[in-house]
């Protein structure tokens, strides 16, 4: 199977590309054009081989959401004129991702293991355990950065910072709230808990509007709901429906991101079965049947289409 591990298109009024970790991003007047490659990465780094039909995976996850939520926020999105890319609004970022959380899990639950009881000035409930449920979803911000990772910041310091102004801010908030609940609901129908995700924001005629990704698994964590209590109170990891097997399997064969250290060769099998755990995500994410999409001149079929959609 063909995968696509770089691309170099040249639109019709094509004024430039940036290519990002697993995007290709092409900027042609007022649109942007979101090609979806198949790179994976993980510990910041990208794996040395493409993973077949992820990229059209990941793509056709965000489009399904995005197009459920309309009903809740503008969105960049405008057309999918191939499995592989998203055309949209040219928004200007703002520079604040909000995460949302419904439960104590992952960056959260390691700063309360480190004793923190505020986090990104919202104050955390005493007496939780890893995986517990919050009593209602809370917003931790990170204010990001132009280089390096990105940090944590409050609602206080963003204002403060002049990032946003404070009725933007309260936009993104009520945002973020209503794509949260509606991704909890779908995610419930599925037999899945959304557990925490991320949202981006850009301003487009000077409104909010929501860009990138959305209720992904590269942008979101997912517990399968079937046997959540039963695993909390026996005090057992949960099940997740996410890519931490390949983190996993990285970290079994001496990699994890770090000074020194050799990324692993990976065998065919192994890519085959990300593959296979990319298209069960599709489909359990969404309630879909994945189809399948001919990748013998994938590039070819991207160029076709994308400017057949421009010329029409």
């Amino acid at each position: 199977m063909a995968a696509i591990k770089e691309t170099n298109f040249n639109f019709p009024g094509q004024d430039s590309i940036y290519h990002g970790k697993v995007r290709d991003v092409y900027f042609v007047k007022d649109k942007l054009i979101a090609v979806a490659s198949d790179r994976i990465s993980a510990f910041d780094h990208i794996l040395p081989k493409p993973i077949p039909y992820k990229g059209q995976v990941l793509n056709q996850i965000a489009s399904y959401f995005l197009n459920a939520t309309r009903d809740i926020c503008p969105n960049w999105l405008d057309a999918i004129p191939d499995p592989n890319v998203s055309v949209g609004k040219k928004c200007e970022p703002i520079r604040v991702e909000m995460v949302i959380r419904g439960y104590l899990a992952g960056h959260s639950a390691r700063e309360y293991k480190l004793g923190k009881r505020m986090l990104c000035g919202v104050a955390l409930p005493e007496g939780m355990k890893e995986n517990d449920k919050f009593p209602t979803p809370i917003i931790t911000p990170a204010a990001k950065a132009m280089e390096g990772h990105d940090v944590d910041a409050s609602r206080e310091e963003i204002l403060e910072q002049k990032i946003v102004t404070p009725e933007q801010y309260a936009t993104m908030e009520k945002y973020t709230y209503g794509l949260f609940a509606r991704g909890t609901e779908m995610a419930a129908k599925q037999g899945l808990i959304l557990v925490d995700t991320k949202y981006e924001f850009g301003l487009y005629n000077g409104e909010v509007y929501l860009i990138d990704e959305i209720h992904t698994p590269d942008s979101s964590r997912y517990f399968y709901a079937d046997g959540y209590a039963d695993r909390q109170a026996k005090g057992e990891p949960q099940k997740q429906l996410s890519k931490e097997f390949v983190r996993e399997w990285l970290m079994a064969n001496n990699f994890a991101g770090k000074e020194g250290q050799t990324m692993p060769f990976m065998p065919d099998e192994f890519v085959q079965t990300i593959t296979d755990r990319y298209i069960e995500l599709y489909e359990r994410v969404t309630g879909l049947a994945f189809q399948r999409t001919d990748t013998s001149d994938i590039l070819g079929r991207i160029d076709r289409n994308v400017k057949k959609y421009l010329n029409a």
